[in-house]
């Protein structure tokens, strides 16, 4: 997440204000147009980064210093002096890093950077009231507390584990060495993602600086394997050309479908008092659709930044062609045609999915789906509305799985019954999916009782009497954990 833009029902200015007149021009609050000023120049910069600066003619450490340069620039340009919150949580956990013991280094990193985050979130919103803030600090605390916590899991595994306890993904993206302090800060504050994100691999990273991203990548695809003799240099300006079309279209749905459709219409008396049931139902859908174009604005324009500057090459897909998604945090097509509701969340935050997953899901002992969900509420904040969002969210998750268990497969003897259980379920799942995260963007209590009580709600007591009342098999531990290398070769032998 990268991390998720704010609602912008008030704002506080935190940063540079020589785009006040813009501001006001365009009738944007001051902190976005800071955002995307920033991101533009950070688009720029990363052509000339990849043009000038690239591995074939400076050395790693000029490329490491100018991102870092770059990446404290538009910090402190986008949020003034709350920008010391990000430097000190990251020079405090760099000292973790090289004094703690290898077996706790990931225990101490965690805890002292969810801890510093948590009081972050905390002070800002109850302590000095801020309000709701449309861009503000925590969005690149919030990033630089997942690459914190990734790179310190992913040291434990490289210098505190056996390799044959590692599954694959830990073993190929294991640390074997104290990264020096200068790739540390040029990991955590690089201009590609220090605004935006998204959180990334210590690994990839540091193979991008040191130009071997690209070739990496096609070996881990047997490119020489399949007939080709020599290594290509992909260029990423298709795929940058791409995306960037797909942000002006989502800033344009912004400006006119988010606007028409606001999220304060759902506490409106017409909303809650005059419409029907059905009614509710389905203006529920539009404005949570309508309220999507900033996240994929802010997500695919990072994604971008990340692609001009020459990272997020991700090998070949199955038509041959060269992939740039490796840092992709969402698939608009997957999450617009999802027929289950997890479908629907592994496309949607992809990158903050996956630190969840190898930080907590994959970890934990107990309860793996309760913790994760848990954990991804903290790190999001303090808001109310995420904490109905996410305790909604694991009745849902939990009753979409019994149902798929125990129906699914009644509609696969024939086409025409799998189509109609994927229009069904495609329905089914949208309208879930708006009733479950329509607190997250309302924030507060008062707005998310009020739409829920309107609701009757349904889908909680119907998630409930799902799960109460319909069979569904225990999902063994050892099913939920990848599989280590050392359990590979006892497979192999037996």
């Amino acid at each position: 997440m990268a991390a998720e833009p704010r609602s912008s029902l008030s704002y506080r200015t935190t940063g540079s204000t020589c785009l006040h007149p813009l501001s006001e021009l365009l009738g944007i609050p001051l902190d976005q147009v800071n955002f995307v000023a920033c991101q533009l120049f950070a688009l720029f910069a990363a052509f000339w980064f990849r043009l000038y600066l690239s591995p074939g003619k400076t050395s790693p450490d000029v490329r490491h210093a100018f991102a870092t340069i770059f990446g404290i620039y538009f910090v402190i340009f986008c949020f003034g002096w709350y920008s010391v919150h990000l430097f000190v949580l990251v020079l405090t956990c760099y000292g973790i890093m090289v004094t703690a013991s290898i077996s706790n280094v990931h225990r101490y990193s965690f805890f002292v950077a969810m801890g510093y985050l948590t009081i972050c979130h905390i002070s800002r919103i109850y302590i000095f009231h801020y309000g709701i803030l449309t861009t503000d600090f925590s969005g690149p605390l919030m990033i630089v507390t997942q690459k914190i916590t990734t790179l310190a899991f992913q040291v434990h595994d490289g210098l505190g584990r056996r390799a044959e306890d590692l599954s694959s993904e830990q073993h190929r993206l294991a640390v074997k060495a104290i990264p020096s302090f200068l790739e540390y800060v040029s990991y955590l504050l690089n201009f590609m993602s220090v605004i935006a994100g998204p959180c990334n691999n210590f690994q990839d990273y540091i193979a991008f600086i040191e130009g071997r991203h690209t070739h990496m990548k096609l070996l881990e695809v047997n490119w020489k394997e399949k007939g080709f003799h020599s290594l290509p240099e992909p260029s990423p300006t298709g795929a940058v050309m791409h995306k960037l079309c797909m942000t002006l279209v989502s800033l344009l749905l912004f400006l006119t479908l988010t606007k028409t459709f606001p999220v304060t219409s759902l506490v409106d008396d017409w909303f809650v008092h005059e419409a029907n049931f059905l009614t509710r139902l389905c203006y529920l859908y539009i404005v949570m659709q309508a309220s999507k174009p900033k996240y994929y604005f802010a997500w695919t324009l990072a994604d971008a930044v990340n692609n001009a500057a020459g990272f997020g090459f991700s090998g070949v897909d199955k038509n041959g062609n060269f992939s740039w998604d490796l840092l992709s945090n969402l698939n608009i097509w997957k999450i617009e045609t999802a027929t289950s509701f997890k479908m629907y969340v592994e496309n949607w935050n992809i990158q903050t999915a996956t630190w969840l997953k190898r930080v907590c899901y994959e970890r934990v002992p107990w309860y793996p789906t309760v913790l994760t969900f848990i954990l991804s509420a903290l790190w999001h904040g303090v808001y109310p509305g995420y904490y109905f969002t996410f305790l909604t969210g694991i009745l849902v998750t939990l009753a979409a799985r019994t149902v798929r268990k125990n129906c699914r497969c009644y509609f696969l003897s024939s086409k025409a019954l799998k189509v109609v259980y994927d229009v069904v379920t495609w329905a089914v799942t949208q309208l879930a999916v708006s009733y479950t995260v329509a607190p997250f963007v309302m924030l507060a209590v008062e707005p998310t009782i009020s739409l829920y009580k309107c609701m009757y709600f349904y889908l909680h007591i119907v998630s409930l009497l799902i799960i109460l009342f319909l069979p569904i098999k225990p999902q063994a531990h050892n099913q939920r954990r990848p599989q280590t290398l050392n359990s590979v070769n006892k497979k192999k032998m037996d």
